[in-house]
């Protein structure tokens, strides 16, 4: 009789030698040697058997459909086979066994499935699944105790997040430690982002262009979305507050919200034409919207005068485009100026890391003081040296302890940063606002009005406008010439 050689492995047993997929593979050809069978496939594979989802299985079920003989199916044992008595495979192959269609040779449990079987092998058979199921459940339930006593200890059971990375310490247990260079890209990110002059895609570029990382549109959402950066980690849909050291401040992700959920309400569209100005100008003399329509290929704006007629001009997109186009244009500074200004930002950057890093040091002593004291509360715990309310009591403080020093140690660069990327981005901003908004598509160029002007009008045929802070500044001074008149050391706009 030929033979059908099953091998397989879960991700938790691939570490036992004795039931690797080699060693079962050798069990099962010696067995077959002994008993005539001749192997016809051997199938090896890595997988869960307590899932329905068992695709390499499955194919083992497709190609006994394609043989016509009978065929002796040899497995090392029943849990090889499966871990769950509901899995409807399991039946089938079972079903077939008792209509001599196939045989079910399970070798170290010297078990044999046919249709001569007594009613004491079928529950001999039905006991061995039985206690397979009953050995992952056991697993199962050991896994979640050891990840609910990690999450109450403030460890994390998993994979760390990017910024992080997850090492061996010298005595042998695991822990989670800050990647330098990868948790100062992530605060960079969460800092850019908060300035709410970069896009999920405009931000993704940037850090490519500066760090060399091709993130994807979803993952640096995913990264602008995780609690773990600033203190908690979420299983299960719960927050669980962590002993790690963050990178950044709960402020500043919540600000990162706030920026994610103004992007997220996406501007209204009719029949699916883009139309760059509609909703963005009003009318100077009765303040009615402005409507685009299009004629002859061309797409002209006006008001729609419901309030009473006017004489209301209308104006070709290309002209408003020409008109707001100049305003970014008078937005660049001079570059001696820009050169000068991002020099000093810089020396002033570094004066304030000096300060911070001495305040870090004192803080980052009281955060492992504390963390050393959740740990021996807990151990406390176990050897029921201390109550289990007493223990909640504590937990609660040395958190909320832990939680202040965490955020204390964010704060540090927190203000004073936001306020160096804020001016730089601002600088950069200036610098490239024109040839942005040129090659802009119609969402970032309408981003880019927002986040310079507001209160944009149709006067007749010219665009009023006025301009959001600091940018306002840098316009007047532009039309003053102000960065003319270095050589007085008492500069005064002129007229």
């Amino acid at each position: 009789m030929n033979a059908i050689l099953i091998a397989r492995v879960s991700t938790e047993e691939q570490k036992e030698a004795g039931n690797s997929l080699p060693a079962q593979v050798a069990r099962l050809e010696k067995y077959c040697q002994l008993k005539n069978l001749k192997i016809l496939k051997t199938f090896s594979f890595d997988e869960s058997a307590y899932t329905d989802q068992r695709e390499d299985f499955d194919k083992i079920l497709e190609f006994l459909t394609t043989l016509k003989e009978k065929i002796a199916l040899c497995v090392d044992k029943v849990d090889r086979l499966s871990r769950n008595i509901f899995d409807k495979r399991i039946s089938l192959l079972y079903e077939k066994a008792l209509k001599d269609e196939i045989e079910l040779h399970f070798v170290s449990d010297n078990q044999i499935i046919t249709s001569q079987i007594s009613a004491v092998e079928k529950f001999h058979f039905g006991i061995n699944l039985g206690l397979a199921k009953y050995f992952s459940d056991a697993i199962s339930d050991n896994i979640k105790r050891a990840n609910e006593q990690k999450l109450r200890k403030g460890e994390l059971p998993g994979r760390a997040p990017f910024g992080y990375k997850n090492i061996i310490n010298s005595d042998g247990k695991k822990d989670i430690v800050m990647n330098d260079y990868d948790s100062l890209i992530v605060k960079k990110a969460f800092e850019l982002y908060a300035t709410g002059t970069f896009s999920l895609d405009t931000l993704r570029k940037k850090i490519k262009d500066d760090h060399g990382i091709n993130w994807s549109h979803g993952f640096i959402d995913i990264i602008l979305k995780t609690h773990f950066y600033y203190g908690l980690m979420e299983r299960n849909k719960k927050l669980y507050q962590h002993k790690y050291p963050p990178i950044i401040t709960k402020e500043l992700f919540d600000q990162v919200q706030q920026v994610k959920a103004k992007f997220n309400k996406k501007p209204v569209k009719f029949a699916g034409i883009p139309f760059i100005y509609r909703g963005l100008l009003r009318c100077a003399k009765c303040d009615l919207a402005i409507t685009p329509e299009r004629h002859k290929g061309h797409v002209y704006y006006h008001c729609t005068q419901y309030n009473g007629k006017h004489n209301a001009a209308w104006l070709r997109e290309e002209e408003i485009t020409r008109q707001i186009g100049d305003v970014f244009q008078r937005l660049q500074l001079p570059e001696e100026i820009a050169i000068e200004i991002a020099d000093t930002l810089n020396e002033m950057q570094e004066k304030e890391i000096d300060f911070q890093n001495k305040q870090s040091a004192e803080l980052s002593k009281e955060q492992k003081n504390l963390t050393k004291m959740l740990e021996n509360l807990y151990l406390d715990k176990l050897k029921g040296s201390i109550t289990e309310n007493t223990y909640d009591k504590f937990y609660s403080q040395f958190c909320e302890q832990l939680e202040n020093v965490n955020t204390r140690i964010a704060k540090l660069q927190e203000t004073e940063n936001n306020y160096f990327i804020l001016s730089k981005c601002v600088l950069e901003l200036t610098n490239k606002a024109y040839n942005l908004y040129e090659s802009s598509e119609v969402d970032e160029k309408r981003h880019l009005i927002n986040l310079v002007l507001l209160n944009l009008k149709l006067d007749d045929k010219n665009i009023v406008y006025d301009v959001q802070k600091p940018f306002d500044m840098i316009l007047k001074a532009n039309d003053c010439q102000v960065w003319c008149a270095r050589q007085d050391s008492n500069l005064r706009p002129t007229d």
